[in-house]
């Protein structure tokens, strides 16, 4: 055993016993178990003040600019109602026959004819005015601080570290305080768009114009450019289509904050729609309105790939544009003669939302035995184990018996037993694994005394990334508990945790199945493609209404959600190895099961890990969302801020919702790099 191995050796020994001295003394231990509330800082109260000071002196600036803001805002509505639905209809069917095709140009005109059929069609214009002003606003800045980044090595190092913290804290945090800087209305879903959706086209600009190739520059000195002919005709020409990359990932961003706005907006648009409708159980009303936030964001999302994929040689001459503006204008002729083409009866609206919610009745008459037992197994047998321990658990009520001591004996001795068995094959650092992993269990993270928990933490760090990960973390859960955020941030770290492990085990099981199969490939992709563009308010609905609210809704949205990278990155990963080392395992009479096993899945491990991490994040937006359902985590603190407009309450628990996707990145990225590395030692020894 090497100097690394002995000292990972002790560092868990030493968790491993700090853990088992808290579970078996935690009657006793006192504060070392709660966290005494002496010890908390009073944060919010300061942040309060200076937010107030802040406003009273500076509100004029931001009221000011709000008042500027307003006049695009109300010049794209005006413009949006002016033009009939028809004229528009047709605009966005031929972009999308340029963008994508015929396939595409179908897909967006029944999503169209959706949103005027089923009567959301001003809803919709007045969503969709706030995305026009705020889109060239977040491409300009973002792309301008790219530029900046790429042209110094200074600003870089400022940029990406902000940038980093801006996509890792909620977006329902970026409302508390523009909300408090520029008062309600649709001015602040337009700026918390800006500020939510350029940071993607920062990076994107960043990573395109650092992409430019090398000869590709010398040709341009050589014709003999000035610098700002360099950068405007050879660097952004050459990286014009990761940029354009970037304006896809801003659009969609900038939509998806749009409709978190919304909440506190308060105006006729479709993402007041759905919450409204929420709000008055109306979940047949509340998913027509979803499915439009979904249509809109799909073909914003397809439009946009198209032409952003599509070769900057592409020749796009004007009498494609000709052909468009020509179109536009028969529509609109023709609207003024077919009233209905200019304004959609309202006896011609289709309502099916009386039949949907019988129907959801139905189900709930039928299957109300199932489903209720669905929730039952998953709450008591899954999630209150790990939530508050076995010891709590158990009780005859569910598990039908009790947690006795000599069941609780029973207990250690199958653990110490599957412990040892690993000592023995001389894994002594897996069986203190699978000891620490039974006294938590039996604990629960809510139960587990705090340093313990953070213990258990920092030991994750060093083993991820040394040393300085270990400060870092260290200070990032100071933070949590100095500012008295432990306990909603541990449930946080248990509701996330649940479901990123359901979504990692169930992706990847799905991400193999389809590296496997072109069939299920083919099937899959159009299903993940649709989760991730589809906002999250959404995802909610369907579960709202079956299960209502309560934590298992809340697991059900983030496992939908945060499945979508674990499959992508597992199939990607496994459809993406080296042929010559899948030719040469197969020359040598490997098994399709040991290829896939002892081959394929160990050198996709690095891409898998992505998918970890990715899912991770993922889990972590969908937090704030899920305490629209009720749970008692950091995003119903965010969400408790943002309602009694506490910017201390609320900011606290963003940049500790933030503090936790940080941690958890970086600890996953330096797992995936060490896996990596021994992974490409193998290779050399076998080469």
């Amino acid at each position: 055993m090497d100097a690394v191995s002995n000292r990972s050796m002790v560092v868990w020994l030493a968790v491993t016993v700090l853990v088992a001295i808290c579970v078996v003394f935690a009657k006793s231990l006192g504060p070392l178990v709660t966290y005494p509330d002496a010890l908390v800082l009073p944060v919010t109260d300061p942040m309060n003040i200076a937010m107030r000071w802040f406003v009273v002196t500076f509100g004029w600036f931001f009221k000011a600019i709000s008042w500027l803001l307003d006049w695009p805002i109300l010049l794209a509505k005006t413009v949006l109602h002016a033009v009939p639905w028809v004229a528009w209809f047709m605009l966005w069917v031929y972009l999308a026959l340029r963008a994508g095709g015929r396939g595409l140009a179908i897909f967006t005109a029944v999503s169209l004819l959706y949103m005027v059929t089923f009567g959301f069609w001003t809803q919709s214009m007045n969503s969709f005015a706030l995305v026009v002003v705020s889109i060239p606003m977040a491409v300009a800045l973002g792309f301008a601080l790219g530029t900046w980044g790429f042209l110094s090595d200074r600003a870089y190092r400022i940029i990406m570290p902000v940038l980093d913290l801006m996509q890792t804290v909620p977006a329902f945090a970026y409302l508390l305080p523009i909300l408090l800087l520029f008062g309600f209305g649709t001015t602040v879903g337009l700026v918390a768009s800006i500020l939510f959706a350029f940071p993607p086209m920062v990076r994107n600009t960043i990573v395109g114009l650092r992409g430019v190739p090398d000869e590709v520059i010398e040709s341009g000195l050589m014709s003999g450019a000035t610098p700002s002919q360099l950068f405007w005709r050879v660097r952004v020409p050459t990286a014009q289509r990761q940029v354009l990359l970037g304006v896809n990932q801003t659009t969609m961003a900038s939509l998806s904050m749009v409709i978190i706005a919304s909440i506190i907006g308060g105006t006729n648009d479709i993402g007041w729609e759905v919450l409204s409708t929420m709000r008055k159980a109306q979940f047949g009303e509340s998913l027509l309105a979803g499915i439009v936030i979904a249509l809109m964001a799909m073909v914003l999302d397809r439009i946009t790939w198209g032409f952003a994929v599509q070769s900057s040689s592409a020749k796009r001459g004007a009498k494609g544009w000709i052909i468009c503006a020509a179109l536009f204008g028969v529509a609109w002729l023709l609207a003024m003669v077919f009233p209905p083409l200019k304004d959609w009866p309202e006896a011609w609206v289709l309502n099916p939302a009386p039949a949907m919610n019988a129907g959801l009745e139905w189900i709930f008459v039928e299957f109300r035995t199932t489903l209720e037992a669905i929730k039952r197994v998953a709450l008591f047998y899954l999630m209150l184990p790990i939530k508050i321990g076995l010891s709590q658990a158990v009780s005859p009520f569910t598990w039908g018996f009790a947690m006795t001591p000599a069941v609780t004996t029973g207990y250690a001795l199958i653990v110490a037993a599957i412990a040892g068995y690993f000592a023995f094959k001389g894994k002594q650092l897996q069986a203190l694994w699978v000891i620490l992993f039974g006294l938590v269990l039996y604990s629960g993270l809510t139960g587990l005394a705090w340093i313990a928990l953070c213990a258990v933490i920092l030991a994750l760090a060093w083993q991820a990334g040394g040393k300085s990960l270990a400060l870092w973390a260290l200070a990032g859960v100071a933070f949590l508990l100095l500012t008295g955020i432990w306990e909603p941030s541990v449930i946080s770290l248990y509701l996330c945790g649940v479901g990123v492990l359901l979504s990692f085990l169930f992706g990847s099981a799905i991400g193999i199945w389809a590296s496997e199969n072109d069939t299920v490939s083919r099937i899959v992709r159009p299903v993940i493609d649709t989760l991730q563009t589809m906002p999250l308010f959404v995802i909610l609905i369907p579960f709202v209404m079956v299960f209502k609210i309560g934590e298992f809704t809340a697991l059900l949205a983030i496992i939908v959600y945060a499945i979508v990278p674990a499959i992508r990155y597992t199939e990607h990963g496994l459809r993406n190895l080296p042929h010559d080392v899948i030719e040469a395992a197969t020359a040598i009479g490997t098994t399709p099961r040991q290829l896939l096993w002892q081959v394929k899945l160990p050198l996709a491990v690095p891409s898998i890990m992505l998918g970890l991490n990715q899912t991770i994040m993922f889990g972590i937006s969908m937090l704030v969302i899920t305490a629209l359902v009720g749970t008692d985590d950091l995003g119903q603190q965010i969400y408790i801020g943002l309602g009694d407009g506490d910017f201390g309450v609320g900011m606290t628990a963003g940049i500790g919702m933030a503090i936790i996707a940080m941690i958890a990145d970086r600890i996953t990225q330096g797992f995936s790099q060490q896996i990596q590395a021994r992974l490409g030692a193998k290779l050399n020894d076998a080469l």
